[in-house]
């Protein structure tokens, strides 16, 4: 039996006889292992920013938001109807015992100007949960008390990117700041939390207290006095997350006074489920890439095969000498099967080549997150050497069955 050493050398010369051949054949390799690569790695990449939108918005939670106006024929969206109050917000607070953390807020946006200096921004009027639901934490300063909340006091605290745009390297906190045309004093700058899931800009955010927001900055926007545009409710246990929005929703339509049949004025949306959805829906995207990928693959060690025939169809005077000298069918599998690996892996160290970089340009030019991990590099260096060894198998043992004195004659 030939020796390893003997075999592998045998097939390199083999392959480097006709390189030209032997490179167009590894393509179809260096593709698929290519595709599966990258497409993996987007994958992997978006599953990661769903886990990170899933820890920015809190699991265990329920958004309830005002219905929807309709202007016309046209809707104008979910949480554009002043249909929730302060008072349903206490009243689900004050009912519903497995609530853990319940916050009301308001939105909007305004102009901040300090000296010179102006930056358009985001306000949000929160009550004192929203900073634990919202997982927002304080790089410096302190957060509104009980009496800033119950009297509209004109204070706020600053995200990052506000503070940068406006004050610098500069630490804001004492210092003045006028949201609109109401001047008021700083008493805090919310930690970093980056780029969101959906690509927004988290810091670029003042937050007032809620009386605050709807006195002195919403203006003329036609709200009713006591509304509030969503209620945030974190709940201590996933299993209550269905009944707790069973019991909300009841409550609500019993305070709205919504006939039974009658469509409700506000939604309840479980962001837990939401999120889920959108997991599932991106593993079986991936599933989906992936196979495409693995197609490609395929086509290539089809592409090995087909080669490897024709070699085997060329080479049978070549094989009818090894056998006469000596060689037997199995040192004659293990030539070609050699010759079919050594494609096969020379095909897939050049995909793994581009797959790596291309994730890395689809992560830095691109729209699409990709996530490089050595799980996904192995698949890729399994993949390669299983196509070798399925589609290089067949050839290699047509070669060692041919009869030793029919291939002299040829």
């Amino acid at each position: 039996m030939m020796p390893v050493r003997e075999v592998v050398s045998t097939a390199v010369a083999a392959l480097r006889g006709n390189w030209l051949r032997s490179v167009l054949t590894a393509l179809g390799v260096i593709i698929g292992i290519a595709a599966v690569i990258v497409m993996l790695s987007i994958g992997e990449g978006t599953q990661r920013e769903l886990d990170k939108l899933m820890s920015s918005l809190g699991a265990n939670r329920l958004e309830v938001q005002g219905g929807a106006f309709q202007r016309g024929p046209a809707s104008q969206g979910a949480g554009s109807r002043w249909s929730l109050t302060t008072g349903d917000f206490q009243a689900i607070r004050a009912q519903l015992p497995e609530i853990q953390y319940a916050a009301a807020s308001l939105r909007g946006n305004a102009q901040l100007v300090v000296g010179e200096s102006n930056w358009p921004t985001s306000w949000n009027g929160v009550t004192s949960d929203w900073f634990v639901l919202n997982g927002w934490q304080l790089a410096s300063g302190a957060e509104f008390d009980e009496r800033d909340y119950a009297g509209a006091a004109k204070k706020a605290i600053l995200g990052q990117s506000v503070r940068e745009q406006l004050f610098g390297d500069v630490d804001p906190v004492g210092a003045s700041v006028r949201i609109g045309r109401v001047p008021f004093t700083v008493v805090g700058v919310l930690a970093a939390k980056g780029q969101g899931g959906f690509g927004q800009d988290q810091d670029d955010v003042v937050v007032v207290p809620l009386e605050t927001g709807r006195r002195r900055l919403m203006g003329n926007s036609g709200a009713p006095p006591g509304a509030v545009q969503s209620i945030s409710l974190g709940l201590a246990r996933a299993e209550d997350l269905d009944y707790v929005q069973g019991e909300v929703e009841a409550l609500l339509r019993e305070r709205h006074r919504i006939q039974a049949g009658a469509e409700d004025d506000f939604s309840v949306r479980n962001l837990t489920q939401l999120v889920s959805t959108r997991t599932e829906t991106t593993r079986l995207m991936s599933l989906l890439l992936g196979a495409v990928a693995f197609v490609s693959l395929v086509v290539g060690g089809i592409g090995i095969m087909n080669i490897m025939l024709v070699s085997v169809t060329e080479r049978v005077r070549e094989i009818g000498l090894r056998m006469a000298v000596g060689a037997g069918p199995r040192d004659i599998r293990r030539q070609f099967l050699a010759e079919a690996l050594l494609l096969s892996l020379g095909g897939g160290a050049l995909g793994i080549a581009i797959g790596v970089g291309g994730a890395l340009l689809a992560t830095k030019f691109g729209s699409l997150p990709a996530a490089l991990s050595l799980r996904v590099v192995l698949m890729a260096t399994g993949f390669a050497v299983a196509t070798g060894l399925f589609f290089g198998y067949y050839p290699a043992r047509k070669a060692s069955l041919l009869d030793p004195i029919e291939a002299l004659r040829q």
